[in-house]
C-alpha cells in the first residue's frame, strides 16, 4: 500500500512542478494575481482528490477545465466586475490628460478591448482566451471547454466575428461624430493580457 501513496505522491509532484505555472496565468488572467493564487491553489487540490481522473499524457487541458469550473465559482461569488470595470474607466478617463500620448493610446485600446471582451458571452470569452492568452491548439482548448475540436472551430469563428463587431463599436462613439483613434489597432493578447 505504502508503495502505491508514494507512486501517487510522485505523480502528483511531477504534474504540480509541470502545470503550476500555467494553470496560475490561466487563473490570474482572469481574476487577478491574489485570486488567480486561490483558484490554482483549489484545482490542484482536486487534482489531488481526483488523481485517477487526470490524464497521464495530455493533463493540462484537464487542469484547464478544473480551473475554469472553480472560476466561474469564484465570479459567481464576486459579482462586482460591472463596477470595477466602471471606476477603472472612470479613473483612466480623468487621468487621460495628464499621461504621456503613448500611453494613454495603450490604456484607451486596452479597456476598448476590454470593454468589447465583456460583452461576449462566458463561452465566447473562454474560447479567445485560451488560444489568445493560453495560446492552446484547438483541440486542447476544446478538450478543455468539454467540446469536440470540430465544435471548437465553430465557437472560436463565431466568438472572434463577434469579438471584432463589438470592438468596432467600441471605437465608434454614440453621437455619430469620428472617434479618436490610434494608429495601430491594439491587438487582442498584447493589449488584453494582465500579468500576473
Amino acid at each position: 500500500m505504502q508503495d502505491r501513496d508514494d507512486c501517487e505522491r510522485d505523480r502528483f509532484r511531477a504534474l504540480y512542478d509541470q502545470h503550476y505555472a500555467a494553470v496560475l496565468r490561466y487563473a490570474a488572467r482572469r481574476v487577478g494575481a491574489e485570486t488567480g493564487r486561490d483558484i490554482t491553489a483549489e484545482t490542484f487540490l482536486t487534482a489531488w482528490r481526483r488523481l485517477d481522473s487526470v490524464p497521464r499524457d495530455n493533463s493540462l487541458p484537464w487542469l484547464y477545465a478544473t480551473a475554469r469550473k472553480c472560476l466561474a465559482n469564484e465570479l459567481r461569488r464576486q459579482g462586482r466586475r460591472e463596477q470595477l470595470d466602471a471606476r477603472i474607466r472612470t479613473e483612466a478617463g480623468s487621468g487621460l490628460g495628464m499621461a504621456h500620448p503613448a500611453v494613454a493610446d495603450v490604456v484607451a485600446g486596452r479597456l476598448a478591448v476590454l470593454a468589447a471582451l465583456a460583452t461576449l458571452g462566458p463561452n465566447d470569452q473562454e474560447a479567445l482566451r485560451l488560444t489568445e492568452w493560453e495560446q492552446l491548439d484547438y483541440a486542447m482548448a476544446a478538450q478543455a471547454m468539454g467540446c469536440s475540436a470540430g465544435t471548437f472551430r465553430v465557437r472560436l469563428h463565431r466568438a472572434r466575428r463577434r469579438f471584432a463587431r463589438a470592438l468596432s463599436r467600441q471605437a465608434a462613439p454614440p453621437d455619430g461624430s469620428l472617434a479618436r483613434t490610434t494608429s495601430t489597432p491594439p491587438s487582442f493578447m498584447a493589449e488584453t493580457e494582465a500579468r500576473p
